[in-house]
C-alpha cells in the first residue's frame, strides 16, 4: 500500500494540476473580455428593449469576447445626459445610440470621435459608405462621419381607410397635397348637432418635437431650417413663416385639426381609437399600428405644398472618446453587427424603423416583407424627397426658441411672422460666435 501511494498522489496531482490549469485559462480569457456599456433611448414607439436584448445577443454569440450591457435611458435627450453625465463621472460609456441632430453638441464637448478614423480594412471603408446618403446628413460634419444611422425614420402619414370609405373618399388615393389634405379633413372630420366633435379630419403633434413636424412642412413648402454646418437658422423667411400660418389654419380656419396644441405621447392613441382620421407620425410607430389597429389603415408620403418633403428623425450610433483603442474596435464591431442588412431587416420588421442601406431591402426577410406590406416602404421611398433635421451648435437652445414659437402661434398667443422673428434673433445671438 506505502509503494502505491505515491502512484496515487501523482495521478491527483496531475488532476490537480489540470484542473487548476483550466480554471486559469477560463480566467485569462474572461479577463481579456472587453465590455461595453451603451446608453440607448426606449421613450420611442413599440417595445424596443427586447429587440435590442435580442440583437446584442446574437452579437455576444458570434463575438464571445466582447459582453454587451445596455441602460435603456427614457427618450433620446435622456440618454443624451446619462451617457455624457456617465463621462464626467469616470465611469464612462463606450457607446450610445443618441439623436442624429446631437452631432454638434457631441463634438463641441469633444466626446465623440470621427469613424473616418477607425476604420481600416476596405471592408470597413466600403461598411462606412453603404447607408443611405440622406440618412448621414445629420452624421457627417466637415466631410467626416461622426454618427452611424441605426433607429431611422421620417415622418409618414397614416390615415384610416375605414373612414375614407365611410367619408366618400377613395382609400387608395390620400392626399397628395395641402390643398387636398384640407379637402379631406373636412369631409373626415364629424361633428354633431352641437359642433362637438367626434372624429377630426387630420392630426400633428406639436408637443414633444414639433420643431421636427414643422421641418415636414417648411419643406413642403420648399424650404430648410438651417444650414448644414449648423451656423446659421432660416427661422423668419417668408415661405416658413408661410408654413406656420398653414399649419395653425389646420385648426382655426380650416378646422380639421384641434385649434392649440395636439400631444405627441397620446396621438397614436387617438387614431386606433378613431378620434382623428389621420394623423403625422413617426414611422416607428409603424409595427405598433399593424399589430393594435382594429381598422383598415394606410400609410403615404407626406402631401406637398411645392414639394414633397420630410427631414429625417431619429438615432444614430456614436463612439466615445474616452474609451480604450480595444474599447473603440468591440465598439466598431457592435455597429457593424447591428447596421448589416440582416439585422437592419429584423430590426426594421420588429419596430418600424427602416432599414438604413438598400442593401437591407435586398434581404430575403425585408424583400417579402416589403411586398407583402407595402406600408414597410413608405419612409424609405420618402428619402428621395427628405432633408436633414434641425441640427446646429447649441442644439438644445436653439430648438427650444423654435418650439416656443410654434406653440406660441398654435395656441394663438402671437402671429408667425413676430413668434418666428424673434426666435430668428435669438438663434442669431447664440449662433454667432460658431461662424
Amino acid at each position: 500500500m506505502l509503494r502505491k501511494l505515491p502512484r496515487r498522489l501523482s495521478q491527483v496531482g496531475r488532476v490537480l494540476a489540470a484542473t487548476v490549469a483550466a480554471v486559469g485559462l477560463s480566467t485569462a480569457v474572461q479577463a481579456q473580455k472587453t465590455e461595453l456599456t451603451m446608453y440607448y433611448p426606449v421613450a420611442v414607439g413599440g417595445p424596443l428593449t427586447k429587440v435590442v436584448d435580442g440583437l446584442i445577443e446574437g452579437f455576444e454569440q458570434k463575438n464571445p469576447d466582447i459582453d454587451v450591457s445596455a441602460i435603456y435611458a427614457g427618450n433620446y435627450n435622456d440618454a443624451r445626459v446619462k451617457a455624457l453625465a456617465a463621462l464626467k463621472s469616470g465611469k464612462p460609456a463606450q457607446l450610445s445610440v443618441m439623436f442624429s441632430i446631437d452631432v454638434h453638441e457631441l463634438m463641441g464637448q469633444d466626446a465623440i470621435v470621427a469613424f473616418d478614423d477607425l476604420v481600416k480594412t476596405p471592408e470597413e471603408k466600403q461598411w462606412l459608405s453603404s447607408f443611405y446618403p440622406t440618412l448621414m446628413q445629420n452624421g457627417k460634419v466637415n466631410g467626416k462621419t461622426y454618427g452611424i444611422p441605426f433607429q431611422r425614420s421620417t415622418i409618414v402619414m397614416y390615415y384610416n381607410k375605414d373612414a375614407f370609405r365611410a367619408a366618400g373618399l377613395d382609400p387608395e388615393t390620400p392626399p397628395k397635397s395641402w390643398d387636398e389634405l384640407v379637402a379631406a379633413g373636412k369631409k373626415l372630420t364629424k361633428r354633431d348637432a352641437s359642433g362637438k366633435v367626434s372624429q377630426w379630419g387630420a392630426m400633428i403633434p406639436s408637443t414633444g418635437y414639433p420643431y421636427w413636424m414643422f421641418g415636414a412642412l417648411t419643406k413642403q413648402n420648399g424650404e430648410v431650417l438651417m444650414s448644414q454646418d449648423g451656423t446659421k437658422t432660416f427661422f423668419d423667411k417668408p415661405g416658413v413663416v408661410e408654413a406656420l400660418s398653414f399649419w395653425k389654419d389646420l385648426g382655426s380656419k380650416h378646422q380639421i385639426m384641434p385649434e392649440g396644441t395636439v400631444e405627441w405621447g397620446t396621438l397614436r392613441q387617438n387614431f386606433l381609437e378613431g378620434k382623428t382620421a389621420m394623423m403625422w407620425h413617426s414611422t416607428g410607430n409603424l409595427t405598433a399600428v399593424k399589430k393594435n389597429a382594429k381598422f383598415d389603415f394606410g400609410v403615404a408620403m407626406l402631401p406637398a405644398q411645392k414639394e414633397f418633403g420630410s427631414p429625417t428623425g431619429g438615432g444614430n450610433f456614436y463612439i466615445f472618446k474616452k474609451s480604450s483603442d480595444a474599447e473603440k474596435q468591440a465598439a466598431m464591431r457592435l455597429i457593424k453587427y447591428m447596421t448589416a442588412p440582416e439585422q437592419a431587416a429584423s430590426w426594421s420588421k420588429a419596430t418600424g424603423y427602416m432599414g438604413v442601406s438598400e442593401d437591407a431591402y435586398k434581404t430575403a426577410s425585408l424583400y417579402d416583407y416589403v411586398q407583402k406590406f407595402p406600408a414597410a416602404a413608405v419612409a424609405r421611398d420618402q428619402l428621395k424627397y427628405a432633408t436633414a433635421e434641425l441640427s446646429t451648435h447649441q442644439a438644445g437652445r436653439v430648438r427650444k426658441l423654435l418650439d416656443d414659437a410654434i406653440q406660441a402661434v398654435l395656441t394663438g398667443e402671437k402671429d408667425a411672422q413676430a413668434a418666428l422673428s424673434s426666435a430668428q434673433s435669438q438663434a442669431d445671438r447664440i449662433l454667432k460666435r460658431y461662424r
